[in-house]
């Protein structure tokens, strides 16, 4: 037994990250080899297996530490928000291309020519990285192969600092578990990349975004009035604070992206858990 999270730490009853060497017992230790993420959006699962729980995703360009590979699947941990899980080995390729840029459009496709005509290769999720290696016709070749509509990629330094308004952008994304791209998300992801525009790096579940993100706040039912942009948290959840009376969430009532009356979640909140918002936060932009 160990008290680190496995979500955060890679390791397992047969082998462990050599940084958690006389930190984790294990009969063996590997240092991870890097790769990148080729696929549009791979997903990340609890096991080695397509039927396992789907924990997280990964984005087209993200880099990876593998630490052990077997029958198709690789065992990794995720270089941008560090969560720990199994991805296809298809979704990886060994080179690895640092980033020049990010999409900033809500889902933009890679095609095989500059052509908006030919059939996309790939579509990308925003905040995927790639390498711009050339421009022509108002499209950006990528190192991996094929182009991007240069109107949806922003130099990895355009930050969209207003991560409220980006958050917005998805409303109407369909819910869930697990998701982290602009085809199905879930409440805390909806956050960490929004967040990620804004040149915030997020963890990626909600309790874990309780306890690090921003700065903690008071909260008072009935008396503490929250500010555009906070997060409300409750057992499994995060809200963003959207005005005065509302909020924007991926929620699985909706069962998408929405935007509903503070007082309407937590009723729910209170419905399912007996307990109102457990607390409030406020990230650090800029």
């Amino acid at each position: 037994m160990t008290g680190f999270d496995p979500r955060l730490y890679p390791y397992r009853d047969d082998l462990a990250a050599e940084s958690l060497r006389g930190r984790v017992e294990a009969p063996a230790y590997a240092e991870g080899r890097p790769m990148q993420v080729v696929a549009g959006c791979a997903d990340l699962r609890r096991h080695p297996d397509a039927g396992a729980p789907l924990d997280s995703q990964l984005l087209f360009g993200e880099e990876v530490l593998v630490f052990a590979e077997a029958d198709g699947w690789a065992w990794v941990q995720n270089k941008t928000d560090r969560y720990v899980g199994y991805v296809g080995r298809e979704a990886l390729s060994d080179e690895v291309h640092a980033p020049t840029h990010v999409a900033s459009a809500l889902r933009t496709f890679v095609f095989p020519e500059p052509d908006l005509k030919v059939p996309p290769l790939n579509g990308l999720s925003m905040a995927s990285s790639v390498t711009v290696t050339q421009s022509e016709g108002g499209y950006c070749r990528i190192a991996t192969g094929g182009w991007i509509y240069a109107r949806h990629l922003v130099p990895l330094d355009d930050l969209a600092a207003d991560y409220v308004a980006t958050a917005e952008r998805f409303i109407g994304v369909p819910y869930l578990w697990g998701g982290r791209s602009s085809l199905g998300l879930d409440c805390s992801a909806l956050v960490q990349l929004a967040l990620a525009r804004a040149g915030v790096v997020a963890l990626r579940d909600s309790d874990q975004q309780g306890e690090t993100l921003g700065d903690p706040l008071d909260w008072v039912p009935g008396q503490t009035r929250a500010e555009r942009g906070d997060l409300l948290f409750s057992p499994g959840h995060v809200a963003i604070v959207y005005d005065e009376d509302r909020v924007l969430n991926a929620n699985a009532f909706a069962m998408a992206v929405s935007v509903e009356p503070w007082r309407d979640l937590e009723a729910r909140v209170i419905a399912e858990s007996g307990g109102g918002f457990t607390g409030r936060r406020r990230p650090r932009i800029g």
